[in-house]
This record gives C-alpha cells, structure tokens and sequence, in this order.
C-alpha cells in the first residue's frame, strides 16, 4: 500500500467560508480582568433575551420561545412526524407556507416551494441550479460571505458589485451593471441586508429589477430578513414589483421567529413567462441530495407560522430599542461613525482611522478591542467592505450592549491620536 497521502477532492479544497478563515486567524486574548462580550455572532438566541410572552402560550411553559416550543411538542407527542419527508417538503408545511406569504403580484401555491435545510441551503439550492461551472454569480459587496463560499465550491466565479455605505447601502447601479458579462448567471441581492443593517425602497428594489431585465439574468433574492424592517422603513419582497424577472427568492424560521438551530429554511420560485420550466426540475433532482429538511419542523410549520403577530412585533420593539440605544451611546465616540441600521440585526460602522494612533485597520482594531477591553466585534473584511468597518449586532441585552459601548468608547479614546484629540477641541 502506498504511503502517499489521500488527497482530498478539488471541491472540497475550493470550500471556504472567508469569516472563518479571518475569524479563525485572529490573535485575540481578552483582558482577564473583564467579562468577555461578543457583539459578532447572529445568533439571535445566544443571550436568551429573546422571549414569546407567556399568555401566548396554551400550556404556559417559561422556557424561551415557547409558542414554537409547544408546536413542536405536539408533533413530537403524536409520533406522526417521526419518518422521511418528500424532497421538497411535505405538502403541509408547503402549503402554509404559500399561504403565509403569497402576494397578489406574486401568488404562492405549495408547488412554487421547496423546503431546505435552513435558509443556506435554499441559497445552496438556487446557485446550484442555476450556475455552471465556469460561469459568473454577482454579489453584493459587503455581503453575506456564505454566497462567496457556496459559488466557489461549485467551480462558479464571483463578481462583487459595491454598495454605498454614505447612502444606506444603496445598491451602485451603474457598478453593478458594469460587472455583467455574457458568463453572468444571476445576480444576488440581499433585502433587508446582512451585514449592513439596510432595508430598500420600492424605487431603488426596481431599478435593480430593470437591469436584471435589461440583460435578461434571473435573481436570487435572499429574504431571510423579510419583514424585519424598523419604522418608517418597509420591507417589500422582489418578487412583488416584477412581471418579468424570474426570482428564487429565499427565507425561512431562523431569524423572524428565532430558532436559527431548527434548520428549516425555503425558496419560492416566482416563474415568469414560462422561463423557469426546468428550473423547477433541477431544484427537485437537487433537493434530493439530502432527502429532505427535519421532519419534526417541517410538521410543526403551520402552527409556528400562526404565532400571534404580537409575538413579531414585540421581537422588532426589542430590535428597534436597541438601535436607537445604540445611536445614542456610539455618538460622539472619536474614530467611529456608525451607519445606522434601518431593519434586520446588525449595525456596521466605519473606523475613521486617521483619527487613531497604533490602529493599522480594522482586524487590527478588533484584535486590540479585545485585548483590551474584551469586547469583540466583526472587522468588515469578512465581509469584504472596501474600507475599514466593524459589524455589529443588535441582540445582546441593554445592560450588556451598555457596558459594550462603555468599554468600546474608552478603548477609543485612550488610542485617539494627537491630532484629532485637537480637532476635537476646536469644534
């Protein structure tokens, strides 16, 4: 036998997720004397902070989320939803989900949906049935790494299109238009926005729309974020302002109704003309990879996406509080000028970084963010902003993103350089 090692296969040595190979590389070792606190993860359950109201609640239990709790303890009581599912989900699930969120502009029926494992893997589903090899994704920049890394694993080329962070993130439509070329397959957009906190307008949602018609490209709409919008702003789903542009748009549980480790996400296949006739085939054969999402939550769907709308608008009162907490405790922090978010989770803010002594860019600030004061962050290079950024998220507690912002504003003005400290003065 050889004593050469097994070389593992090309896709699986093109597969990488870049916030991991930056998180990964970190040099990060907190301050002993300090708590540790984590701005960087969206998760919206880790601190547990996000509750169902007990009277919502048919069995009253405390737990956290006990609405969709106590639906998937029946299912699980009635040893009805413990056997494989078809591919694509169970009609059930699939129904309730059209019902849930079909439109006038764009009707929903079961078979316009497929269910995935999470919403990743309805992202995983769209670019792999419409990307060869060879071809080209468009994707916005900053962004969702995950896009980046589900492309490159299926040999396709990624092309970022910038968004304008002195203008809410808007989408720049003449760059985007510029990275279109005869290998383009589709182009992704992300509404409300992950990393970027943004939400679009109906405006600004079609004129995109215009350039994908233009150049005839389908869009992949990732709408995992749908409805998390913050007064006055107001989410509007692709699909709903297109006769024309084929969309495979994507969502799921994760997020609005917080139990990201369910992993049950979806696509709707918004056909026009005809156009995604062997689309629909090709997602059926792929959905087959995995022989289907979890059983148990798929049965539990119709009763989950009947939870009281209190229990989604006292989630987005919680959101909303904590971006207006954070406007008021980020302002005035020297180096830092935060673009402030009109809906999802996240928060991004731009390091001024002439205004800092010792501060080379934004791994750097994160690094000795967390040295320092033991708070961490997300620098923008994971999701490759173009310049110096810092995500953050909006779940944490108020007490915490308090003590957070108290920390990340001393550690700023203990590095905040001669020149800008003089500035400063002579406002």
């Amino acid at each position: 036998m050889t004593s050469q090692p097994i070389k593992p296969s090309i896709v699986s040595m093109r597969t990488s997720n870049p916030i991991r190979a930056i998180v990964d590389s970190l040099k990060v070792t907190p301050n002993p004397a300090k708590s540790m606190l984590s701005l960087a993860l969206g998760d919206p359950t880790t601190f547990g902070n996000y509750k169902l109201h007990q009277r919502y609640c048919r069995m009253c239990p405390t737990n956290l989320l006990s609405y969709c709790v106590d639906a998937v303890k029946n299912k699980l009581d009635a040893y009805s939803a413990n056997g494989y599912p078809p591919s694509i989900g169970t009609v059930a699930a699939r129904t309730s989900i059209a019902a849930k969120y079909t439109h006038p502009n764009a009707p929903l029926t079961a078979d316009d949906i497929i269910l995935a494992s999470g919403c990743s893997d309805a992202l995983n589903l769209c670019i792999g049935v419409l990307c060869d090899e060879g071809k080209n994704i468009l994707l916005p920049m900053p962004g969702f790494p995950l896009y980046e890394t589900l492309a490159s694993s299926k040999g396709v080329s990624t092309r970022f299109y910038h968004l304008q962070p002195h203008n809410n993130w808007q989408v720049d439509l003449a760059h985007l238009e510029s990275q279109i070329d005869e290998n383009t397959a589709c182009i992704v957009v992300n509404n409300p926005s992950n990393p970027c906190g943004s939400v679009y307008t109906k405006e600004h949602l079609i004129a995109i729309l215009d350039i994908a018609e233009r150049h005839h490209l389908p869009i992949i709409a990732d709408e995992i974020y749908a409805d998390m919008a913050f007064k006055p702003h107001e989410f509007f789903s692709m699909a709903s302002l297109t006769t024309n542009v084929p969309i495979l748009s994507t969502g799921g549980i994760a997020k609005k109704y917080l139990v990201p480790g369910w992993r049950v996400g979806w696509l709707f296949i918004h056909d026009r003309h005809n156009k995604f006739s062997e689309i629909r085939k090709g997602l059926v054969n792929l959905s087959q990879l995995i022989l289907g999402a979890n059983s148990l939550i798929q049965a539990a769907i119709p009763e989950i996406l009947a939870a009281p709308q209190s229990f989604y608008d006292d989630t987005m009162k919680q959101l909303e509080e904590s971006s207006h907490l954070s406007q008021e405790l980020l302002k005035g922090i020297p180096g830092l000028c935060p673009v402030f978010p009109q809906g999802a989770m996240y928060l991004m803010i731009e390091l001024k970084l002439e205004e800092f002594d010792g501060i080379k860019d934004d791994v750097d600030f994160v690094e000795k963010l967390v040295e320092e004061e033991s708070v961490l962050l997300l620098p923008g290079k994971c999701f490759r902003c173009p310049g110096p950024f810092v995500r953050i998220v909006l779940t944490p507690p108020k007490d915490q993103l308090e003590t957070a912002y108290q920390r990340i504003r001393a550690f700023c003005e203990r590095h905040q350089s001669a020149a800008s400290i003089e500035k400063q003065k002579a406002k």
